[in-house]
């Protein structure tokens, strides 16, 4: 089965379009040829492989959100305060 790696999705070799491109996005060359064979192109190795990528995240995503950051803050000062606690 034909494979689009920027819609992560399989097609069947009847929904692609008649030059073998993807229906959606319409990359040729992320797409498996009409008879499901991969091709050098296309081929997913360990080093075209980008998983920010296929998930959808930028490089701006990379931040850790403010509500994490509290949460870690309450929990050290309430470890904090239970040390003090069990010493006094």
């Amino acid at each position: 089965m034909p494979w689009c790696e920027p819609c992560a999705k399989y097609w069947t070799p009847a929904a692609m379009k008649d030059d073998g491109s993807c229906p959606e996005c319409g990359t040729v060359a992320q797409v498996a040829d009409t008879h499901g064979r991969i091709t050098a192109e296309n081929r997913i190795t360990a080093d075209t492989l980008d998983l920010k990528k296929l998930a959808g995240k930028t490089d701006d995503d990379d931040s850790v959100p403010w509500h994490f950051k509290l949460l870690v803050f309450l929990l050290i000062a309430y470890l904090g305060w239970r040390l003090v606690d069990l010493i006094a």
